[in-house]
């Protein structure tokens, strides 16, 4: 049972009085240090991570010796170089290494410092190629939380209460299959949505001929890890093309190999015209990317900038990160596919267990289990899967929550074998604890 000493519940106290509220909540976890597969608070507590802290620790929590090294070198060197402004060679070497993980015909690319600046970008430069005005997103979708980013989430009203209005911003269901219509298969599921977007949007409300761009997170994260079938994105990127629409693949969560492959679009076949990236893709610290079709061109000079852009320290981490996964590529495909199947085989059987939990999803190494009060209804079980995560806490083991009742489950992609089984027998007394409360 986790105890925390009274530095922690001071901290904790201090906090409160001097931060606004995020989405942490009641949580106790006060991190001080960690590596690998564990990470621990300043209590003396030790936990698995099951969260890769908001999927940015894909190889293991801190980074890893060598993007540690890299990060130190460049610090003692130079940390910031005003590079939207300015030119280095670091962030250009970055650039190209991460090209040659794209399909090709990627060549252009934009540095910021989050997944929201990332979609922020995206979403100018989808307006600016196209000069048109709207962008079409999907319920349950997050793609960050600044007005531009913001006005496409709409995973759950407390982000957009009292920051409206969003013109110019569009939304259809995402083919979430467990809560379709009774008896409708995923790919039936998804059709429904395609048609939706052709007969009430495109046909009633706005021209296709207005919307610049389709904004989709290939497997959606925040929204509850809801995964679409590839006849979905597929026929998407069919409505894309037939109205002359850019596909936007918000790759923030599920992209750098979390879903097996590099991208999280790759598993459906399909290619889109720019992509957004961030987490993982800076090793660790504050990074994001735009990347876009060289077809597009360029954009205009002072149209779009920052300051942090390309910061050498996070390109360092960056830049580091992937000659760590350049290397062993094969091997973190493998591990993806092994772990990620045998995580999904536990959530079933737990699922055969435990009434409770309505359905088990997912892709890779990015799952989650929803909570559900009747299966029959499918009333969502949130003040269990609340409870779930803080029991499983007092046992060691790090978890987040996701969608209205879902629990995310992804560790680091390098987790070993034994902190995995172990991660997943508590989480498995946790959920034990709340079935049928």
């Amino acid at each position: 049972m986790i105890k925390l000493d009274k530095k922690a519940r001071d901290i904790i106290e201090r906090d409160r009085k001097v931060f606004l509220t995020t989405t942490r909540g009641d949580n106790q976890f006060i991190a001080d240090h960690g590596d690998g597969d564990f990470v621990y608070d300043v209590s003396g507590n030790k936990f698995i991570d099951f969260s890769s802290f908001i999927s940015v620790y894909n190889f293991g929590v801190n980074g890893n010796k060598e993007i540690r090294t890299a990060v130190k070198a460049q610090v003692d060197k130079l940390m910031h170089a005003a590079f939207t402004d300015y030119r280095a060679e670091l962030p250009v070497l970055f650039a190209e290494k991460l090209l040659s993980f794209f399909p090709s015909g990627f060549g252009k690319m934009f540095l910021s410092n989050s997944g929201t600046e990332a979609n922020e970008a995206a979403i100018k430069f989808a307006k600016l190629f196209t000069k048109r005005q709207y962008v079409l997103a999907f319920y349950n979708s997050f793609h960050g939380r600044t007005m531009g980013s913001l006005s496409l989430t709409a995973s759950r009203a407390v982000h957009r209460e009292h920051f409206g209005p969003f013109p110019g911003a569009l939304h259809a269901p995402y083919p979430y299959a467990y809560r379709c219509k009774m008896g409708h298969s995923t790919e039936e599921c998804g059709m429904e949505q395609i048609d939706f977007i052709e007969r009430n949007i495109i046909g009633k409300e706005v021209s296709g001929k207005e919307i610049a761009a389709i904004f989709v997170e290939p497997i959606q994260g925040e929204g509850g890890y809801i995964v679409p079938s590839k006849m979905f994105m597929r026929e998407l990127r069919r409505v894309a093309d037939d109205n002359g629409i850019l596909l936007v693949s918000d790759e923030v969560q599920a992209g750098y190999m979390r879903t097996g492959k590099f991208l999280a679009m790759d598993n459906f076949g399909v290619k889109a015209d720019i992509y957004t990236m961030a987490k993982a893709v800076g090793g660790g610290l504050p990074m994001g990317v735009t990347v876009t079709k060289s077809s597009l061109g360029d954009i205009p000079a002072g149209s779009h900038a920052n300051t942090f852009g390309g910061n050498l320290a996070s390109v360092a981490a960056g830049y580091a990160s992937l000659q760590y996964l350049e290397k062993n590529r094969v091997s973190i495909e493998k591990q993806v596919a092994n772990k990620g199947r045998l995580i999904m085989k536990r959530l079933n059987q737990m699922k055969e267990r435990y009434e409770i939990i309505g359905d088990a999803r997912g892709l890779g190494m990015m799952l989650a289990i929803e909570l559900v009060n009747d299966r029959r209804t499918k009333s969502a079980a949130i003040r269990q899967r609340d409870k779930a995560i803080l029991n499983a806490f007092n046992d060691g083991l790090l978890l987040l929550p996701a969608g209205e009742s879902s629990i995310r489950i992804i560790p680091p992609l390098t987790v070993s074998n034994e902190s995995l089984a172990k991660g997943l027998d508590i989480l498995e007394d946790a959920i034990k604890a709340v079935n049928g409360n």
